[in-house]
């Protein structure tokens, strides 16, 4: 049986080339994934993940405030709710590149994410942002369930960074960014299996093309999605090849711990 000699950073015959590092973070991707899957669908864990739910569905939701705004149109309503996903109301604006904001916004995130997940000084970067997106639904968050599940996950946030000089922040970034760039996958199967209360984008897109279904865009969009997942994986790939030493040292230059 052929066995995996682990490559040294500097010893990499090509860009595309793994390095031993490199390996544990594509089997980590690869578990976090089927993880990201069950966590939202099933019950119980659902809960479990619900302020994960809250930052990505606040954030999609940003995206359509921000276009709105930005097209001309005013935002009339938000609704940003864990378990039936989010809804922007909006008169006026473009309504096609509105819609597409939220998609494309979540998609993006989440590959600067899984960007970030290659190399702890950047995952310490992006543990700030995840910060801010955990605790902001504090403000009108009254469900004491949620706000200690806020608090706990947040706490552990903080706690990662004084483990292993932060490394395990990289695969908290990980886990983040697998919610947000699938987030199709997660709105249009909500739709369809939790019948939630908000439609998903998918449904929206359909409403405003009538000769198409809502499952055409699901397709279109997750292509799209596993396209910009893959391309982000590739540049990590490509960007990052350190060992575990040269990554706590450049590390170390943001906030050493």
């Amino acid at each position: 049986m052929p066995r995996v000699i682990p490559v040294e950073a500097s010893q990499a015959a090509s860009p595309l080339q793994p390095v031993e590092d490199q390996f544990l973070t594509l089997y980590v991707m690869a578990v976090f994934l089927v993880l990201a899957i069950a966590f939202w669908f099933l019950p119980g864990a659902r809960t479990i993940i619900a302020p994960f739910k809250l930052y990505v569905i606040g954030w999609h939701e940003l995206c359509h405030m921000l276009t709105a705004v930005l097209t001309g149109g005013k935002v009339v309503s938000v609704t940003i709710e864990p378990m039936h996903g989010g809804c922007t109301r909006v008169d006026g604006g473009k309504p096609k590149i509105i819609l597409s904001s939220g998609y494309l916004g979540s998609t993006l995130l989440g590959g600067l994410y899984v960007f970030a997940a290659w190399h702890t000084l950047a995952a310490k970067i992006t543990s700030v942002v995840t910060a801010v997106g955990l605790l902001t639904p504090l403000i009108v968050v009254r469900d004491k369930l949620t706000m200690l599940l806020i608090l706990l996950w947040t706490g552990l946030l903080v706690g990662f960074w004084f483990i292993d000089h932060a490394s395990p922040l990289r695969w908290y970034s990980m886990y983040v960014g697998i919610n947000h760039v699938f987030f199709a996958v997660w709105d249009f199967t909500d739709d369809r299996l939790f019948k939630k209360t908000n439609d998903s984008d998918c449904t929206q897109f359909a409403l405003l093309f009538p000769k198409t279904k809502p499952y055409h865009w699901a397709l279109g969009w997750v292509f799209f999605e596993v396209w910009i997942f893959v391309a982000f994986i590739l540049c990590g790939l490509i960007a990052f090849k350190r060992t575990p030493e040269q990554m706590q040292a450049e590390a170390a230059a943001f906030l050493p711990t």
